[in-house]
């Protein structure tokens, strides 16, 4: 790809999806993403400052997590609010019947240990049937949602008590279980704004009168975004991020 001119570099604005790698936060992909622009921008003479280039993300996507995460830069970064709030997203989660968590996936304490030998595949798929469409659900305590202007989940790491939110509406658009092989299983949901899938595995292993939670989530799509049109850790580039916005 030719090298564009230097006063078209500032103007970069859109938004585009990259694969977020499981152990990092969403967080973590922006800084990154900042600072190889930074720097390539840099070798091709533009005088920058990484605070300078406007970057953001839209959906939190949990650190154990996979999959596609849509930036925003320049401008694109005011579409992000309508992506978050208006976007349907798609998952791919594994769970494991038999044990609950305090974080409802591999990284909390357990809390909870019931058998799951009952539970056939035909349950499991009656089961899944009340999950689908509109929904009253509570989030994780451990999440990313905010008391007192912080985190919850931060607030639990530094040993204080959090009161669960209230339940909030969410919706279900589409729940299908891939795989069944007690005690894992492995759903594909697409889902609206504010859905936790952690805590829809959590609430699976309850409603089938055991236990569960999540050990495995990639996010597939949201709204355009697929894993195919997602950008991996090797094209986070200056050319493929300028190919992904059309410039």
């Amino acid at each position: 790809m030719s090298v564009p001119p230097l006063d078209s570099l500032s103007r970069l604005s859109g938004v585009f999806a990259v694969l977020k790698p499981v152990g990092w936060t969403s967080a973590d992909v922006v800084r990154k993403v900042r600072g190889v622009l930074c720097t390539e921008m840099r070798s091709r003479g533009a005088q920058i400052r990484r605070r300078s280039v406007r970057l953001g993300h839209g959906g939190t996507l949990d650190c154990k997590a996979s999959g596609v995460l849509v930036l925003g830069l320049g401008t694109g970064t005011k579409q992000l609010h309508g992506l978050l709030n208006t976007t349907e997203k798609r998952y791919r989660a594994e769970g494991m019947l038999g044990k609950a968590t305090d974080t409802h996936d591999t990284d909390g304490k357990v809390t909870e240990e019931k058998p799951f030998d009952h539970v056939t595949e035909d349950i499991f798929r009656q089961t899944l049937d009340t999950f689908r469409g509109e929904q009253m659900q509570v989030a994780p305590i451990y999440s990313a949602l905010k008391v007192g202007g912080e985190r919850m989940s931060d607030r639990l790491r530094r040993g204080e008590t959090v009161e669960p939110k209230p339940p909030r509406a969410v919706v279900v658009h589409a729940l299908e279980l891939l795989t069944f092989n007690p005690p894992h299983f492995q759903l594909d949901v697409t889902c609206g704004a504010g859905f936790y899938v952690r805590s829809l595995v959590h609430d699976l292993g309850h409603a089938v009168d055991s236990c569960a939670h999540l050990t495995s989530l990639c996010r597939t799509q949201q709204g355009p975004s697929t894993l195919e049109r997602a950008l991996p850790m090797e094209r986070w580039t200056l050319s493929d991020i300028e190919a992904a916005l059309n410039i």
